[in-house]
C-alpha cells in the first residue's frame, strides 16, 4: 500500500488534509496521463507471493516477527496475520530465459525461508487457504505487529459504523458465520503478478487483464476448503471480497461499490479513470499524512492499495524517479509447488500478450459483464465452469483453456521472445494441468473424497507433494 504509516490513531483533521492531498495528487496524475508523461523502456515483469508459516500439527504458528527477524531478508515481508509472509521479487525484464530464472530465484528464497521456519521447529507452505485454519485462529492477537494493519481494522469498522462483517459462501457446502475485525483476510493467500505496461497501450493491457481473469481462474484455482467446508474451487474470491466489505461514499456499510471487487467496468480512454473513480467514489480508510512532494503520490498510492480490484492499475517510479504504470493481476492463488507458480505466472503473461496483440480490441467484442460472470463462474466450479470468449461461444473452461488460451499465451510468449524451451517448458505444465482435470483444487477434493474429510490429512498430504516439487497434476492421490 505504498509507505508504511507510523499510527494507527486518526483526528477529524488528518482525514480533511488527507482528502485535499488526495485531490492534488490526483490532479498531478491526470496531468501526466494528459502529457503522456509515463515512462517505459522494456517490459519488466514481477510477483509477490503469500505463504503460510505452520507448526509440526500443521497449524497456523504465528511467528512471522521471530521468523522475519532472523531471516533478515527485505523481499521477505510480513502480512496480515502472524503466521503469514509475503516474498517479493526484483524486476525482471521479459524475455529469454525470464521463467526459468524466476524458477530458480523462487526455489532459491523459499529454500532459505523454509530453512529458517524449520530452525523455528516450523515450515512454510504456498496454498489459496489453508486447510487446517479455524475461525480461532483469525483473531486480533494474530494480526501482525504493524500499525497499519491496526489501523486498516480500526478504519474499516468504523465505516461500518461497528458492525461484525458477515460471511456467506454457499458452494458444496454453505458457510455462514461473522467476524468482529478483518483478519478473515488472512486466511486467503495468493500470488500477485505485476506487469509494467506501455502508456499507449494501458487500457488495453488492462482490459485484456480482466478478461483473462475467468480463464486464469479456472486454471489456477486452490482454496475449496475454509473451515472444514467444501465451498468454491477458489474460495478465496468470495472471503476475501467479504472480508473487507465496506462500500462507496453513497452507503460506507453495503454500498454497491466495494472495496474488493471485479471492478465497474472497462477503462475506456485511459487508466485515469480508476483513479478518478478512487477519489470520487471511495473515501478513505486510512489518513496517514507524509512529509513528501505531491509528485511522489504518497497519498494517492495508499489510497489505491485500499481499494482491491482483482485487477489493480499501479503507479511506481523508477530508479531514475520517472513514473511508470503496472497492472497487478491478483486472482492467483498461491501454489500448488514453485513451478507450478511459474507456469500460472507464464500463461498469465502470454495471454495477456496475445490479447493486446489481436487485431480488434478484444473489449469491443466481449462484454464486461460477460466476463464479469465467467471470473465468477470459474471461481465457483473451476475447470467445470462454462466461459464466454470472443467467438461470441460459450465452451467448457478445459475446451477453452486448451483450444483458445494456450495458444493466445504461446503466441505472446514468442513475441516477448521468450526462450522457447521456457515456452514449451510451462505452457505444457498447464496444458496437461487443464487436461487432466488436476488442478490444486481438484487434488485437494479427490483426496479427500478418497480419503475422507479429515483437513490435517489433506494439509500433510499436500505439503508432502509440495515438498517433492512435481507439478500438480503429477501428484498422486
Amino acid at each position: 500500500m505504498g509507505n508504511e504509516i507510523l499510527s494507527n490513531h486518526f483526528q477529524a483533521r488528518d482525514l480533511e488534509v488527507f482528502t485535499d492531498r488526495l485531490r492534488q495528487e490526483t490532479q498531478i496524475v491526470k496531468e501526466w496521463f494528459i502529457g503522456n508523461t509515463f515512462s517505459f523502456e522494456q517490459k519488466m515483469f514481477g510477483y509477490e507471493l503469500e505463504a503460510w508459516l505452520i507448526d509440526q500439527n500443521f497449524q497456523p504458528a504465528p511467528i512471522n516477527e521471530q521468523f522475519l527477524q532472523a531471516l533478515n531478508d527485505p523481499l521477505v515481508v510480513p502480512e496480515l496475520a502472524s503466521f503469514n509472509i509475503e516474498l517479493n521479487s526484483m524486476p525482471q525484464q521479459l524475455g529469454g530465459q525470464v521463467f526459468s530464472d524466476m524458477e530458480r530465484n523462487l526455489k532459491q528464497i523459499y529454500n532459505q525461508c523454509r530453512q529458517q521456519a524449520q530452525l523455528l521447529d516450523s515450515d512454510l507452505l504456498m496454498i489459496g487457504i489453508l486447510p487446517t485454519v479455524k475461525k480461532s485462529d483469525l483473531s486480533l492477537a494474530h494480526m501482525s505487529n504493524s500499525p497499519r494493519y491496526r489501523a486498516l481494522n480500526e478504519q474499516i469498522f468504523r465505516l461500518r459504523h461497528g458492525r461484525p462483517l458477515n460471511i456467506d459462501i454457499k458452494g458444496e457446502e454453505h458457510l455462514l458465520t461473522s467476524h468482529d475485525d478483518v483478519m478473515l483476510e488472512a486466511a486467503a493467500t495468493s500470488l500477485q503478478l505485476h506487469l509494467q505496461i506501455p502508456p499507449h497501450l494501458a487500457t488495453r493491457y488492462y482490459n485484456a487483464a480482466i478478461i483473462l481473469s475467468g480463464s486464469i481462474v479456472a486454471a489456477t484455482g486452490n482454496a475449496p476448503y475454509l473451515f472444514g467446508k467444501h465451498l468454491w474451487t477458489e474460495t478465496r474470491i468470495p472471503l476475501f471480497e467479504q472480508s473487507v466489505s465496506i462500500g462507496g461514499h453513497k452507503n460506507s456499510d453495503e454500498g454497491d461499490l466495494k472495496r474488493v471487487s471485479f471492478g465497474t467496468g472497462y477503462a475506456k480512454n485511459s487508466l485515469m479513470e480508476c483513479f478518478q473513480e478512487n477519489l470520487d467514489r471511495f473515501p478513505v480508510v486510512l489518513p496517514a499524512l507524509f512529509d513528501e512532494p505531491p509528485e511522489k503520490l504518497a497519498h494517492l498510492r495508499l489510497h489505491n492499495g485500499t481499494i482491491w480490484r482483482w485487477n489493480r492499475p499501479l503507479i511506481g517510479f523508477d530508479e531514475q524517479g520517472e513514473p511508470h504504470l503496472r497492472i497487478e493481476h491478483r486472482v492467483i492463488s498461491a501454489g500448488p509447488s514453485t513451478v507450478d507458480t511459474v507456469a500460472n505466472a507464464a500463461l498469465f503473461v502470454g495471454a495477456i500478450k496475445g490479447l493486446v496483440d489481436s487485431a480488434q480490441a478484444p473489449e469491443e467484442i466481449l462484454a464486461f459483464t460477460q466476463v464479469q460472470k465467467n471470473f465468477y463462474a470459474a471461481a465457483r466450479s473451476g475447470l467445470n465452469a462454462h466461459l464466454n470468449w470472443l467467438n461470441g461461444k460459450q465452451t467448457p473452461a478445459q475446451q477453452h483453456l486448451l483450444e483458445q488460451v494456450l495458444p493466445l499465451a504461446w503466441s505472446g510468449l514468442e513475441k516477448l521472445n521468450v526462450n522457447k524451451k521456457d515456452i514449451q517448458r510451462y505452457l505444457d505444465i498447464i496444458e496437461q494441468r487443464v487436461a487432466t482435470g488436476q488442478t490444486g483444487a481438484s487434488w485437494q477434493q479427490s483426496f479427500t473424497a478418497a480419503h475422507g474429510h479429515d483437513m490435517r490429512a489433506l494439509t500433510t498430504a499436500y505439503a508432502r507433494q509440495q515438498l517433492h516439487g512435481k507439478p500438480v497434476h503429477q501428484w498422486p492421490i
